[in-house]
């Protein structure tokens, strides 16, 4: 059968058309910076600049009190720590904060999500509040964050709490050398589908159906804060592991490592090798919770927690 040229112009105008309808389909811009303040932002006073970063930040509980500051993973937001932060609060102060780039805290202007900047700005922070020690609580690449200010400068940190945390090489991360991230993930800066992010969030949970939807919505809609997807690909790019056995033995405080004993993301068995390294460290594993026991399982993860940190 000949085809006119009519008929393939016709054609390829239709693939364009649906082309484009698909994009404008699954397009996810990004969302008004003063919008999601209103939705999220409790008070003017926690956004705090610390090291050229416009920090979110909450302080809460008496300022007396010893502090612990509590640092989350990836594409998170320091909501994840409510469950845990309300009951921290009784005996301590407690400070919860979006990691720079991420949710409400501003991007870094030089770009930097390396590791070390963010324990640069963590100690430039504590010292902005006036914080000479903390204990650091630090969930996944936020435990990662933890033990690394941990072993770098001991003499800010009392005690150490790290749930399910990340730091050794595993599938796509490799020690000496950043990660290679796919450059079609530079896509989810653009196009951020509902039900991929929901069925990444439900991976976290041992129990997907405990992931409410009030909770999927705040990460669906923090996700979308102006430059922070970028900012999470940025720091994934930047993200070179080293080796962690020297440093971990350098960390003679108090440990305490919280695990999900169904933890698809970071398994329970990784705990034997923070539990060799670590000179004083013990494993509390928690049966019905998977990689974020802080949302999936609060009231029961925070026992443990609490009693660790109010030991002399």
């Amino acid at each position: 059968m000949k085809v006119s040229n009519r008929m393939v112009m016709t054609i390829l105008a239709l693939l364009a058309t649906g082309l484009v309808l698909l994009i404008l389909w699954a397009w996810t811009p990004d969302l008004p910076r003063s919008t999601l303040e209103a939705q999220y932002l409790e008070q003017p006073g926690d956004l705090v600049d610390v090291s050229g970063i416009r920090l979110h930040v909450r302080d809460r509980g008496d300022k007396s009190a010893p502090a612990v500051m509590l640092v989350h993973g990836t594409a998170s937001h320091l909501q994840t720590w409510d469950g845990w932060a309300k009951a921290l609060e009784r005996d301590f102060r407690v400070i919860t904060l979006d990691l720079p780039g991420n949710a409400l805290s501003g991007l870094d202007p030089a770009g930097d999500y390396s590791d070390e900047r963010t324990v640069e700005v963590l100690l430039a922070l504590m010292d902005t509040l006036g914080m000479e020690r903390a204990s650091l609580i630090g969930s996944s690449l936020g435990g990662r964050i933890a033990w690394l200010l941990a072993a770098t400068h001991q003499e800010r940190v009392s005690k150490l709490v790290l749930v399910s945390p990340d730091g050794f090489a595993s599938n796509g991360f490799e020690y000496g050398k950043p990660p290679e991230v796919p450059s079609l993930l530079d896509a989810a800066q653009y196009v951020l589908p509902k039900r991929f992010l929901r069925s990444s969030l439900a991976a976290a949970y041992a129990d997907p159906s405990k992931l409410s939807e009030e909770t999927f919505e705040r990460y669906y809609e923090l996700m979308r804060a102006p430059g922070s997807r970028g900012a999470i690909l940025a720091r994934m790019r930047q993200t070179v592991l080293q080796p962690p056995e020297p440093l971990l033995r350098k960390i003679t405080m108090p440990v305490l490592l919280v695990w999900g004993e169904k933890d698809q993301m970071i398994p329970i068995s990784n705990a034997a090798d923070y539990l060799g390294a670590l000179p004083d460290a013990r494993l509390v594993r928690l049966p019905d919770a998977g990689h974020v026991p802080q949302e999936e399982v609060p009231d029961t993860s925070i026992a443990p927690v609490i009693e660790f940190l109010r030991q002399d």
